[in-house]
Parts: structure tokens; sequence; C-alpha cells
């Protein structure tokens, strides 16, 4: 049974079954688990928004235990009620120490709209995904099952969480599988981040931006109605302001990031 009762509705049977099929595989070497990214944030929105969560697991789980894992995980055997599943395992010595590096044992996607993905191989990965999943982990995430987030995960360095927000700006600056809305709104979360030392939902950061930033307001404001319909009807906004909004949250990162050059 889920131990958050702050879980949408629409995602809490799946949350249990998660937990359950996820207990059932890894038995006595499951350490935790939580939700991390806008249900952690509070800010999940049903047809948009993926579930992500964190395993943490003693690092003497075998490596075909980690396979079976992802199978029984796995979108339609069990039907994703969201965009899609992005679960991350990650042994405990490991997630334990603060780094930059992506250190999984199982990377899944799976679901509905996400193409699907299994990766045992954190060397085949960008750190950042990972390194931003694990600081917002570290502030807010939602426990499901297990030891406290903050008993086993530990806060990536300032440093490391700057050079990983560099790396999603420009990730996303490149716009290749990225939506609009969600390019924008990770800017805006990127650049309250670098103000503040805390993570806010994409919403919460759109309304920030909107607010302090004039030349930007309206294409955060478009961005911000984007993000309320289903991804297949996002709103395309214009290649060119998003591109200079986004050349503008990497200035603003690189200045936070000052102090921390050659860290």
């Amino acid at each position: 049974m889920s131990r958050a009762p702050g879980l949408p509705r629409e995602v809490r049977a799946y949350a249990e079954e998660l937990v359950r099929r996820t207990r059932a595989v890894c038995g006595p070497r499951l350490v935790s688990v939580f939700a991390v990214g806008s249900l952690a944030l509070g800010d999940y929105r049903h047809g948009r928004s993926d579930i992500d969560v964190t395993v943490v697991v003693d690092r003497s789980l075998p490596g075909r235990a980690l396979s079976e894992l992802a199978g029984v995980l796995a979108h339609p055997g069990l039907a994703c009620p969201a965009a899609g599943l992005e679960l991350v395992v990650y042994p405990a010595d490991a997630v334990g120490r603060p780094s930059g590096r992506a250190g999984y044992l199982l990377d899944l996607n799976t679901g509905p709209s996400l193409p699907e993905r299994v990766s045992h191989d954190a060397e085949e990965a960008s750190a950042f995904w990972y390194v931003l999943d694990r600081s917002v982990a570290w502030q807010a995430g939602l426990p499901l099952f297990g030891a406290p987030v903050r008993d086993v995960v530990a806060a990536p360095g300032r440093g490391d969480v700057l050079a990983a927000l560099r790396a999603s700006v420009r990730e996303h600056a490149e716009g290749d599988g990225h939506v609009g809305d969600n390019r924008v709104l990770n800017g805006c979360r990127s650049v309250v981040w670098c103000r503040t030392g805390r993570w806010v939902a994409k919403r919460r950061a759109g309304e920030v931006v909107a607010a302090s930033e004039a030349r930007f307001r309206p294409l955060v404001l478009s961005a911000l109605r984007s993000f309320e319909l289903p991804r297949e009807r996002a709103l395309t906004l214009p290649a060119g302001d998003v591109r200079e909004f986004l050349a503008w949250v990497d200035g603003r990162v690189d200045e936070a990031a000052g102090p921390c050059q050659g860290a």
C-alpha cells in the first residue's frame, strides 16, 4: 500500500501496484521507493505529466532481478495511466553520496506516450537528467515505500546541479523530442533554482518568470496556456522566441555558476 496520501487519485492504484511488483522482485534488497518530478512537486497534470519514480536497492541485487523488474513494470503489462513512467533504480551505496554522475543500475521509460527504453549502462546516458532528479528527490521526494528519502539520497553539490542545469538548458535549446511549452517551463524552473536554490513546479516557475521578465512574458504565458493541454494538443510556440529565451536562461545559469567555476 502506498504511504503517500498526497498522490493524485488517477495514479494511486498504479503506484500501489508498482510498489507491490517492485517489492516482489527485489525482496529484502529493496531499500526505498519514492516519487519525484511533478508528483513530488505537487503539480501532476493528468494526460500531460509523466510518473517519475526512483527506486533504491542494495547493490547485491542480481542483474537478472533488474531485468525482471523492467519486464513486470513495462506498459502495457502494467498499464500506465499517465503519459509515461520514468523509473530509475540506483544502488544505495552510490546514491548515498553526492555525485554528478548518472550512476543508475536500471533506467526504464515506458508508457503510452514515451519511447520504450531499458538501460543498464549509466555511461551511455546524459548524467544531467539524473543529477537533477536526485536534487528534486532530496528536497521533495514523495515516499512510497521504505526508508525516508533523506536517509538514502544525498543532495548533489551546487556545482554539480549548476552543471546539470547548463546541460539541460542546452539540450532543450536543441528542441528535438521536446514539447515547446516544456522547453520554456523547464527553463523557467532553472532560473528560479538559480535565484533561490529551491525547486518549484513548472507552472509556478513560469508564473514567477512571467511576472519578473516583461521581455519574455508573452512567450511564458503562451507556454503556461499550452501546458494545460494534453501533449498531442500542445501549442506551437515561435521557434525563434524559444531559442532566444533559452539563450537568456543559459546566461542566468552561467552567472549563477560563476563562483563554482573550477570547483
